[in-house]
């Protein structure tokens, strides 16, 4: 899978972090990043309900 973070639209929410905190975490400033080591989410089933959590829809999830 594919896992791409819009950070112009991310506020910081912080609701992947919370729901996926193995695949996602928060930079220095508060936005959404990927866990080095883990930018292909490594299989986990939530982090496709971390994408629906997220308040702006920031994150989206490609299956190849």
């Amino acid at each position: 899978m594919r896992i791409d973070i819009d950070t112009a639209v991310c506020i910081g929410a912080g609701q992947c972090a919370l729901t996926a905190p193995e695949v996602f975490t928060q930079d220095d400033d508060g936005f959404s990043e990927l866990v080095p080591g883990h930018e292909d989410g490594n299989g986990s089933r939530l982090v496709r309900e971390a994408a629906r959590a997220c308040p702006v829809s920031a994150i989206s999830v490609v299956e190849p």
